[in-house]
């Protein structure tokens, strides 16, 4: 499942952010990547350890944790910081998929990657490409969108960034482990959520709507892995 959620920041934290990357160095990103993936990967990151990155990353998390369409869908129990990336000139990221397990910086831990998040830092008449592109089952999805919105998707999917060939696609990318491993459990947990959140809307706290909601919660409770 790809989800597009909305606004996850103000436009007054996007300006915020942007101004302080805009006064940071970049590195190469190849160095968060293995050997393959540094085949194919042509852009520019903050470190992995920069303490303004770090900073910029908390605003992030703390905005996530307040957004019930993002919980609804990813079901987090652990977070990757956020990183944060910059193309243009060309640059892109040709076709591959996330680690399986990453190490969380500055501490002795490690993530299983399940669900992938991109959120735009950019407005999209701001630059030309910059598409990112995930191939699934059911296809192929471009999807390009407004400063301040994010994309999730499973971290099993192909993906890949389109060359920006004018101005520069800055991003911020990060991982969750979720509670729900598989991806099909999580859809179908979504699904239901959603409908249960439609059926309160009409009729408030029916027995059916507490009775969906009983099923919901015990099927998060069959598998969960936390």
């Amino acid at each position: 499942m790809m989800l597009h959620v909305p606004q996850v920041l103000s436009p007054e934290q996007v300006r915020h952010i942007r101004e302080v990357l805009d006064a940071t160095d970049w590195v190469d990103g190849r160095h968060t990547v293995g050997d393959q993936g540094a085949l194919v990967k042509r852009n520019r990151q903050l470190p992995e350890h920069s303490p303004v990155g770090a900073r910029l990353g908390e605003i992030i998390l703390a905005a996530l944790k307040s957004n019930p369409l993002f919980f609804s869908a990813a079901l987090p129990h652990r977070y990757m910081p956020p990183l944060f990336n910059c193309y243009e000139g060309g640059e892109h990221y040709g076709l591959h998929v996330d680690g399986s397990i990453r190490g969380v910086p500055g501490s002795a831990q490690s993530l299983r990657t399940d669900v992938s998040c991109t959120l735009f830092l950019t407005e999209p008449e701001d630059y030309e490409g910059g598409e990112l592109v995930a191939v699934d089952t059911y296809g192929t999805h471009e999807v390009k969108l407004p400063a301040g919105d994010l994309i999730l998707y499973p971290s099993t999917s192909l993906h890949r960034v389109e060359p920006v060939t004018q101005g520069a696609r800055i991003c911020s990318f990060f991982w969750v482990q979720s509670m729900i491993r598989e991806a099909w459990k999580r859809s179908m947990l979504f699904e239901l959520d959603q409908h249960i959140q439609r059926l309160r809307a009409k009729s408030g706290d029916s027995d059916e709507a507490v009775g969906f909601t009983a099923h919901y919660h015990n099927l998060i409770r069959l598998w969960a892995e936390i």
